[in-house]
Order: structure tokens, then C-alpha cells, then sequence
């Protein structure tokens, strides 16, 4: 993982490196997959994945690929603003904001994608598969669902303070009375 506080500059994390071998003429041929995630810290995540015939090109691509990318996501004091389910293959993965001082307490693929978007505070629990390539992949897919509050009530086209169950000046009609026969 490459630490640097410059602005602007992308954190990555290595989640999983395969290496594949193909059996030719003279031998086997080694080839590596890398899958990278990449964060600014601040609420923007990406995974790239890229393969060559060695371990760090094959880094390099998979980091090229995430910068570009990459989601926004909402982070609120630390955490998320709302449970969410994520789903990718046969992977799904459950992720529910958490108090101060919680911490991340998740698997090694999704908390690499928590740490890369900024996340201090989520619990999280995955079902289905252990492959870690999935998991990024569902975790990112449940991060891209979520939305703030302010992004829910313009979408309904309220007033904030309104969905928040704040009455607002407009009078509320009242509800006939219900006659029985």
C-alpha cells in the first residue's frame, strides 16, 4: 500500500495477486493477475485488475484501471449513512454503519475497499463465496447504493427537515372519519 499525504494522491492496496501457468514447448509459462483498490480516503473508491507476465506491471495496470474507476460515496462521521446489501456473482456482502470507535471490523477484501474510501466505523458480514475478487466487486456495488439523507429528499422532492419528520408550516389536512355499516 502506497502512503502519501500529497492532495490528489490515490491510496492503493494489493488484494489479491494469482499467478497463472501455461504450458508451452519448452515449459510452463508464468503469467500474474493483480486486483488493486485504490482510494483517496475522502469518499472516492475504485478496483482495477490487471495482468502481465510480471508481479508489478501487473500492479501498475491494475491501479491505472482503478483511477479511473473510481465511485463517490457518502461518509458520514466515519461511517456509511445506512445498512446496505451488496451482490456481485456469489457474493454478497452486508455492510451497517457503526458508532465512533467501532472500527472496521470486515474481512480482508472489504476492508481494504472500507479503508481506501475513508470508512473508520462498519460492521460488515459476507455471505456466499470467499473469493476476494467478488467480494470487492459486491462491496463496491453496495458502496455505489448508498445515498444521504439531502440525496433522498430531493430525489422525492421534499424538503429535508420534512423527511426528517420535522413539520413544516403547511397545515396537515385531517383524515375523514371512518363510518361503519
Amino acid at each position: 500500500m502506497s502512503q502519501s499525504n500529497q492532495p490528489g494522491e490515490l491510496l492503493d492496496r494489493v488484494v489479491k495477486i494469482k499467478r497463472c501457468a501455461a504450458v508451452v514447448k519448452g515449459g510452463r509459462r508464468f503469467s500474474f493477475a493483480a486486483m488493486v483498490v485504490v482510494g483517496d480516503g475522502k469518499g472516492r473508491v475504485g478496483w482495477g485488475y490487471g495482468k502481465a507476465n510480471e508481479v508489478p506491471p501487473s500492479v501498475q495496470k491494475g491501479q491505472k484501471q482503478a483511477s479511473r474507476s473510481l465511485i463517490n460515496v457518502p461518509v458520514v462521521e466515519g461511517s456509511i449513512p445506512h445498512q446496505v446489501w451488496g451482490r456481485f456473482g456469489a457474493a454478497k456482502v452486508l455492510l451497517i454503519p457503526a458508532g465512533a470507535g467501532t472500527g472496521i471490523i470486515a474481512g480482508q477484501a472489504v476492508r481494504s475497499v472500507c479503508e481506501a474510501c475513508g470508512i473508520h466505523d462498519i460492521l460488515t458480514k459476507s455471505y456466499g463465496t470467499n473469493n476476494p475478487v467478488t467480494l470487492v466487486k459486491a462491496t463496491i456495488d453496495a458502496l455505489s447504493k448508498l445515498r444521504t439523507r439531502d440525496e433522498v429528499a430531493a430525489l422525492r422532492g421534499l424538503d429535508p427537515d420534512e423527511l426528517r419528520g420535522e413539520t413544516s408550516s403547511a397545515p396537515v389536512k385531517a383524515a375523514a372519519p371512518v363510518q361503519s355499516a
